[in-house]
Formats: C-alpha cells, sequence, structure tokens
C-alpha cells in the first residue's frame, strides 16, 4: 500500500496554492515570459496608468516619466537578492540618467515609509569600491499597484519600461546584470 508522509501532503499543498495563485494572472506572466525569452512576436504591451507615493508622501505617477527610459525595480529592505541588485541600479542610474533614464525603486515593506526611509538615507553600497547610497527615486509600492502589473511572483522584480511607455523586458528574481543593461542600452 502506498503512503504520503505529512511533508509530502505539505508540498502538494503549497505547491497547488502556489499554482493556483499563480494562473489568476497567468496569461500576463506568461507574455512576459515570452518576452523574457525573446519570442514575443508582437506589440509590447503598455506600461499600466499607476501612481506611487515617493517617501514625503507625494504622488509619483508613472506617466510622468514617459519620455525616459525606465527601470521600475521591485524591491524591499529585507530582500537579499535586492541587496545584490541595488549597487547595479546606483550604477546604472549614475552612468545613464543624462540619456533620458531613470531607475524607480518601488519599496514592497509592510511597514512602508517608516522602514524605508531610514534605510535609504542611511544604507551605503559598494559601488565599484566606492561606498554609494540610493542614487535614484524610491516610492512606495502596494498591492494594487503590482497587481497591475500582473502580480508579483517574487522580489526583486524588474521591469524595463521604453520612453514610449511600453513594457519591453520583465525579470523576475535576480536580474542578469548583461542582460539588463543590454535591455536598457537598446532602449535608450
Amino acid at each position: 500500500m502506498f503512503r504520503i508522509s505529512k511533508g509530502w501532503i505539505f508540498v502538494i499543498l503549497i505547491s497547488s496554492l502556489m499554482a493556483g495563485v499563480s494562473g489568476c494572472n497567468a496569461r500576463k506572466w506568461l507574455s512576459a515570459s515570452a518576452q523574457e525569452n525573446g519570442a514575443s512576436k508582437g506589440p509590447l504591451p503598455t506600461a499600466p496608468d499607476v501612481t506611487f507615493k515617493d517617501l514625503d508622501g507625494k504622488d509619483v505617477t508613472l506617466a510622468s516619466l514617459k519620455g525616459k527610459v525606465v527601470v521600475l525595480n521591485f524591491w524591499a529592505t529585507w530582500c537579499e537578492p535586492c541587496q545584490v541588485e541595488i549597487p547595479w541600479m546606483i550604477d546604472l542610474q549614475q552612468k545613464n540618467a543624462d540619456k533620458g533614464f531613470t531607475i524607480l525603486g518601488a519599496a514592497m515593506d509592510d511597514e512602508g515609509a517608516s522602514v524605508v526611509q531610514p534605510y535609504v538615507q542611511k544604507t551605503e553600497f559598494d559601488v565599484d569600491g566606492h561606498p554609494m547610497k540610493m542614487n535614484y527615486p524610491i516610492v512606495l509600492g502596494t498591492d494594487d499597484i503590482t497587481s497591475k502589473f500582473g502580480g508579483l511572483i517574487g522580489l526583486p522584480t524588474t521591469v524595463v519600461i521604453t520612453r514610449d511607455g511600453k513594457i519591453a523586458k520583465r525579470f523576475i528574481g535576480l536580474a542578469n546584470r548583461d542582460q539588463l543593461e543590454k535591455q536598457i542600452h537598446a532602449a535608450l
């Protein structure tokens, strides 16, 4: 007789739940995955019209950045892969800001600005041997905003948006730095 242990039941249950949750947005994620693999032949999807709050509580609309290449990076202060990407983002912002480019860091910490603001103000990252703080706009992400991008599977999630507001590429999890830079340079 075949017996399933409690551990396997838990794994099956969690897998089923994850499949059900991610299945809600499967069409959007499948098209994003096709873009990531270069399989998309159709027109690029338009980035949603969303409004973030910055760390001072002021509105920042994605539409206000139209005309720039935007790298929207969903991250959190507690996310280890995010800590790997942040020095790249600082470097990319420094090298490309004068070319009509910006990183927009959307912090997904549940505690919001009370945790994110001191982190941004105090935390330095090693960028090519130099300690640097985050040099790009930081806003607060919400579940409502992420749902308009098809939801988040995990952090970090990075979305490259063209000057005309189209989603050119989505990186789920730790991005490949070379691929990210290649995508940015193609959009510039």
